[in-house]
């Protein structure tokens, strides 16, 4: 019996526009690095001195760099901002989530989600003298206030994902423990928590990219004080005559190694998360 099964032929158009994709993340890393291990006086204003890579790789950039940002104290208050904010947003986002999703024929409910999900539509530009009036007043001008907003302002996107994400868990599940005699919080903790562990691999990550990079909320509420973040560190590369990119890359890729290795960790989960956490 002949082998009928042919081999399916790529799509050249899709071919191109992978192409296309990759080279928009491979050229911007590419010159990252390569200016990161330059020398200031290999810059030059041609496209070919740019694009060149260095004569010498050296590590002097990162090492004068880390001295500039203050790299360790700076990456410790990221870490403790970033560590903070997704572990509290993965358990108040998540409790949110779950009693709005699965109370969300009630039109009470229902309003309150709706309520919350508009937040997404607040630009943070119009918050922003406000808080930082009210942080002062409050003497939250500092991480802790910062962290309060974070998890704030993601609180409409993660309520969003796992209420999304709940209606592919059966309602039978929380019946059979019920008949049990489990408790309503006995049986989200024990059984529906553990459940959503892929939703909160996601909410994890993007929580954590968006709090890691951020600079404005942290600039605004934490003006003036020594308690830098690495990306409030890094705006030490630019002066008002100009910036030292030199310098300055070298940082970005210091900064880029913890998140980047905090997402290769929980890359597994996002895709099922973001998948089954698509509201229907």
């Amino acid at each position: 019996m002949k082998n009928t099964t042919t081999a399916v032929k790529p799509n050249k158009t899709a071919m191109v526009l992978l192409i296309l994709g990759l080279s928009t993340i491979i050229f911007p890393l590419y010159m990252t690095i390569v200016i990161a291990f330059k020398q200031p006086s290999e810059m030059t204003n041609s496209i070919s001195g740019i694009l060149s890579l260095p004569k010498a790789w050296s590590l002097n950039n990162f090492r004068e760099a880390m001295e500039v940002t203050d790299f360790w104290n700076s990456l410790r208050n990221s870490m403790v901002i970033s560590v903070l904010t997704v572990v509290l947003s993965i358990i108040l986002h998540s409790l949110m989530g779950y009693t709005l999703g699965r109370n969300k024929k009630s039109k009470v409910y229902n309003f309150i989600y709706l309520f919350i999900v508009s937040g997404m539509f607040v630009p943070f530009a119009i918050l922003m003298m406000p808080l930082a009036k009210q942080t002062a007043e409050l003497g939250l001008a500092n991480w802790f206030g910062v962290i309060l907003l974070y998890v704030v302002f993601y609180m409409p996107m993660n309520v969003m994902l796992y209420s999304g994400y709940l209606t592919n868990i059966p309602l039978a599940l929380e019946e059979a423990a019920r008949v049990d005699g489990a408790s309503t919080w006995r049986t989200y903790w024990k059984i529906i928590f553990p459940i959503m562990k892929p939703m909160h691999a996601t909410v994890a990550v993007i929580t954590a990219l968006a709090v890691w990079n951020d600079v404005m909320t942290p600039l605004v509420i934490m003006a003036g004080s020594s308690q830098n973040t690495l990306p409030l560190a890094q705006l030490n590369f630019q002066s008002q005559f100009g910036t030292n990119y030199n310098l300055a890359f070298a940082s970005y890729l210091l900064s880029l190694i913890p998140i980047l290795i905090f997402y290769l960790v929980c890359q597994k989960q996002i895709l099922n998360g973001v998948v089954n956490g698509a509201v229907k």
